[in-house]
């Protein structure tokens, strides 16, 4: 996975623009379908590739002419109507430098927006009033009620992000991920074209066109700003333009520095950086997984099997404050985000890739639900699926789940302890501890409940791993042949 810069996708998400409504006037509406759309996408497949030209001007517009480049206030695109849909528009840069095309729906017509350098509140010399007259736009975000803020952005590729109900952008997802996992080979396919159709104070309709080497596809965001958190059914046609070896559906991408099971990776003085601690999974039979993520020493990938599962999804399950320390971008309200199918999606692999990482600036974990079936030129894939940008720690509910995780050394010689706390287990309870260990042995492994902990068991596991390979580690609470917890894997020494 290429790294993102995440300094610069900050900058440019804290300068966006407004258009003026006269230029809405001078445009030609056309007829606007989603079954156009689909069409437009599969002819578009069978075509050759061209790629979206760079802006020539693009890259004068650095990070301080972003931030300089402000936005008209009363311009927002639906600005006079009541709710959260009013759109803002962001402008190319150094970190954006195709742009894409934009157009509002409205009773089955598409009004293309046209862009002005003069919708920039932004001083003359500044690189954003030098882009010209046709410069176009990177992509566009959509404000709350208030105005001081956005509850969902596009920018970049097909790159999208929801601060969620925490109001704190965090990880973020895109359409598509193709070869993520394959060194040097990872493709970047992009929304070239958008279009915007308001369905209420509160809800929006977001069509786009992708277009890649590989691949073309259309995709339909409903999506709705609620007390929870944002929510998006998606629905996406996918055509590929030639075989494909790692088609990645519903991709996710975030940051892990390192948390407190990884102490010594760690150069800055918060005790923990990221913005997902968890990869959680959840399988047709009910069955909830938890993989805590790590910053490995080198790129890894862990792949699940599954048919038909219930979803899955990047969690930041660590809500307190005092564990991250950062009184500026505040990791603890970092937004979790999980994906459940609206079709089921058939066999396939759930899969989690990590590289290793020495900033907060680097996003170097990705998730995302691999089919089975190969991706050959000339086909169509369809998927249905419901996003949920919210606070939530996962689907193990009813279930004891992994708060904690810990890593040191043992007693006896090469032997590591690894420290499990899960919470939710009655007092009382005495939960038996099933485990299995690929890699390495078991040398010694116990349970007890942490006193004056109200329902946290702690599960210590002293393990002595094969010399030169990760040792691979699955652990569950069971009450007989019941699961009391979240079915636990980690990789220890990775």
């Amino acid at each position: 996975m290429t790294k993102i810069d995440r300094r610069a996708m900050i900058a440019a998400s804290g300068a966006a623009l407004l258009l003026p409504r006269p230029l809405l006037a001078q445009a030609q509406a056309e007829r606007f379908s989603w079954e156009g759309l689909v069409t437009r996408a599969q002819r578009l497949a069978r075509a050759p590739y061209r790629e979206t030209p760079h802006h020539p001007g693009a890259k004068k517009v650095d990070y301080e002419a972003l931030y300089r480049a402000r936005f008209r206030e009363d311009r927002t695109i639906w600005g006079d109507l009541p709710g959260a849909t009013g759109v803002q528009l962001f402008p190319l840069s150094a970190s954006a430098e195709q742009p894409v095309e934009i157009a509002l729906v409205e009773r089955g017509r598409a009004t293309p927006l046209r862009y002005d350098p003069a919708m920039f509140d932004a001083p003359a010399d500044n690189a954003v009033r030098q882009l010209g007259p046709d410069a176009g736009y990177a992509g566009f975000r959509v404000m709350n009620a208030a105005r001081d803020g956005d509850w969902l952005s596009f920018l970049g590729a097909s790159y999208f992000r929801s601060p969620g109900a925490t109001k704190q952008f965090g990880l973020s997802a895109r359409a598509i991920a193709i070869n993520t996992s394959m060194q040097g080979k990872e493709e970047f396919p992009r929304f070239t074209h958008f279009w915007l159709e308001r369905t209420g104070p509160g809800g929006l309709i977001i069509y786009a066109l992708l277009d890649g080497a590989s691949i073309t596809g259309a995709y339909r965001f409903a999506s709705e700003l609620t007390p929870q958190g944002v929510r998006q059914d998606v629905d996406a046609a996918l055509f590929p333009r030639r075989a494909i070896a790692e088609l990645g559906l519903m991709p996710m991408t975030s940051m892990f520095w390192y948390d407190q099971a990884s102490r010594a990776t760690r150069t800055d003085w918060r005790p923990e950086i990221h913005d997902s601690d968890l990869l959680a999974f959840a399988s047709a039979d009910g069955t909830s997984h938890a993989r805590p993520l790590i910053n490995p020493s080198v790129p890894r990938v862990d792949a699940f099997a599954e048919r038909n599962p219930r979803g899955f999804g990047l969690m930041q399950r660590d809500r307190n404050f005092d564990h991250y320390q950062d009184d500026g971008v505040f990791y603890e309200r970092r937004p979790s985000l999980w994906a459940s199918p609206r079709k089921p999606w058939g066999a396939g692999q759930v899969r989690l890739y990590e590289f290793p990482t020495t900033s907060e600036y680097v996003d170097n974990v990705c998730a995302y639900w691999t089919p089975s079936a190969p991706v050959r030129a000339g086909g169509r894939i369809d998927a249905s699926y419901r996003l949920d940008w919210s606070p939530s720690g996962g689907p193990a509910k009813g279930l004891a789940v992994l708060e904690n995780v810990w890593t040191g050394k043992a007693d006896g010689p090469g032997t590591d302890r690894l420290i499990l706390d899960f919470s939710g287990v009655p007092q009382g309870m005495r939960p038996e501890i099933w485990t299995d260990v690929a890699g390495g042995t078991m040398v010694k492994k116990g349970g007890y409940p942490v006193l004056h902990q109200k329902g946290l068991f702690r599960v210590a596991l002293d393990i002595r791993r094969d010399s030169g390979r990760a040792t691979d580690i699955r652990v569950q609470l069971r009450d007989g042949n019941r699961p009391f917890s979240e079915y636990v894997h980690y990789p220890l020494g990775a």
